[in-house]
């Protein structure tokens, strides 16, 4: 998969908890044009975290893309995941788009490429962007070896970890989550 500079984004699942959280660095070359983009956001009636890395237009529309495939079939995120990364590849104007979408309900985490890539990460944690391979290993070593951290800490101080490091990851960070056991779902959202 390409690396696109720029952002980071990290879901972290732990317990019956889901946080996908984004820096809000917006990079053109070695300038810094935005420092409080909003790269998460959620889609399926609120049902699904979604966190683009890559341009900004095509994460919109890739955005649309998915929502609308949720809506086809009945939020069913792997479904939704799969036939966007279908289109996304056969489609001609879809397949020069520049992003990678990290997506997760209650039950399920995947990473979508325009190569029609669908990877599930085997341990609920996934991260995408410039900075995603800090913020991932990171949070690994959190989750690993930080019993008493909930998904939220966790994400957080993997984040601020990739920030320190990474000079495309910012400290300003947007975050939703889904909280409590799939059946009862808690929905927050802070920026």
């Amino acid at each position: 998969m390409s690396e696109f500079h720029g952002t980071t984004i990290l879901c972290v699942r732990k317990d019956n908890d889901v946080v996908i959280v984004g820096d809000g660095q917006v990079s053109l070359g070695n300038t810094i044009m935005k420092s409080s983009a909003v790269k998460v956001r959620r889609l399926g009636q609120g049902r699904v975290l979604s966190g683009f890395a890559g341009s900004t237009a095509d994460a919109f529309s890739l955005f649309e893309k998915f929502e609308s495939k949720l809506k086809d079939f009945s939020g069913n995120i792997t479904r939704a995941a799969v036939e966007l990364a279908k289109d996304w590849r056969a489609d001609r104007t879809l397949r020069r788009l520049e992003a990678l979408l990290l997506v997760a309900d209650t039950d399920r985490t995947f990473v979508l490429s325009g190569s029609g890539d669908v990877i599930e990460p085997d341990e609920g944690i996934a991260a995408i962007g410039s900075g995603g391979m800090y913020a991932l290993s990171a949070a690994k070593g959190l989750v690993r070896h930080c019993e008493h951290m909930t998904a939220r800490e966790i994400a957080l101080a993997a984040m601020g970890i990739a920030a320190e490091i990474c000079v495309f990851t910012n400290d300003r960070f947007h975050l939703e989550e889904i909280t409590g056991a799939p059946r009862e779902i808690a929905v927050k959202s802070s920026g």
